[in-house]
């Protein structure tokens, strides 16, 4: 099993930056691929960035159109999401989540991180 524990999330400005880290135990992250999601108060949660367990691949969902960056750091066990030009839009909850790489779907998931920000 793998334990997923977000952290970096707080209250920004518009147009700020965060970092947000996911720390895993219980496994190694090296043949996992990882994403983060999100869920907004009302709203469903949705998919933001994705990368590959290799770190060959990343994707992103439309709206973030080249403000975040995920990154993942087998040495550290720790994937993270840089998100630089922060909207209002962009408060939820970020959940971090992780998956075999031969697996559809996402079947480890954090507790999740608030990120707010201010207009």
């Amino acid at each position: 099993q793998v334990q997923l524990v977000e952290s970096g999330g707080g209250l920004v400005q518009a147009g700020g930056s965060l970092r947000l880290s996911c720390a895993a135990s219980g496994r190694s992250l090296i043949y996992l691929d990882m994403g983060w999601f999100r869920q907004a108060p009302g709203k469903e949660r949705e998919f933001v960035a994705g990368i590959r367990w290799n770190g060959g691949r990343t994707d992103y969902a439309d709206f973030v159109e080249g403000r975040f960056a995920i990154s993942k750091d087998n040495g550290k066990n720790t994937v993270y999401l840089q998100m630089n030009g922060l909207k209002p839009e962009d408060t939820a909850v970020y959940y971090c989540a992780g998956r075999r790489f031969t697996a559809l779907n996402y079947n480890y998931w954090g507790q999740g991180t608030q990120v707010t920000v201010s207009s």
